[in-house]
């Protein structure tokens, strides 16, 4: 039985976590293994590049830097975790992936979407999510929730209208991939929230059995 590769992704306060134990607690009740990652992040090169990335320490980081930071971690994360795991036949639940890269290092720091999928190309090869799920939530609300959560990192310290490019950019990739990337109206209540992520899972898991 082969695994399914699922990506989360939102802005700050769009409740990625809560969802993140939602979805794999209804893939495990269908006995499957499921890993759960996210990026930057997922192993311990990756861990330590998250910490310079959300960190204050290197606040003059520049676009180009932090995009190859992220592939760094990302193709560390592919060979060590994303790669082996669905090779056995589990599924993936990963915080974020390249679509991130796309919203925030591309629409955010304005890089071009082209320079961005050069090294999609080299890094993942051929290998995208079987599905992503957006998590979408107007930017003000988005980042009120994150306030209450804690201290803004790096990327939660930047400006409001970074934030509208970066929701924007995930709006616009969801309407051109709309057989990959769904939807999901994440200013709603929880059982709203997580009624439309098992209308997106749900079909995923009756073909896996």
């Amino acid at each position: 039985m082969s695994g399914k590769f699922i990506t989360i992704e939102g802005i700050e306060g769009a409740g990625k976590s809560t969802c993140m134990a939602f979805l794999r607690q209804r893939i495990e009740q269908r006995g499957l293994a499921v890993v759960e990652t996210r990026e930057p992040g997922g192993t311990p090169l990756g861990e330590d590049l998250r910490a310079l990335l959300l960190g204050h320490k290197h606040q003059g980081m520049s676009a180009e830097a932090e995009l190859l930071l992220m592939f760094a971690a990302r193709a560390e994360h592919l060979q060590q975790r994303i790669k082996p795991a669905l090779a056995r036949g589990d599924w993936v639940l990963c915080d974020r992936f390249t679509d991130a890269t796309y919203a925030y290092q591309g629409a955010g720091r304005t890089l071009s979407a082209e320079r961005v999928a050069q090294i999609e190309d080299w890094v993942q090869g051929p290998l995208r999510p079987d599905i992503t799920l957006l998590l979408d939530i107007p930017v003000e609300l988005g980042l009120e929730r994150a306030g209450k959560r804690s201290a803004p990192d790096r990327f939660e310290a930047e400006s409001l209208g970074f934030f509208r490019a970066v929701r924007q950019a995930y709006l616009d990739i969801a309407a051109a991939q709309p057989e990959r990337v769904k939807r999901v109206d994440a200013s709603l209540g929880l059982e709203q929230v997580q009624a439309q992520l098992a209308g997106f899972i749900d079909p995923l898991l009756a073909v896996a059995g």
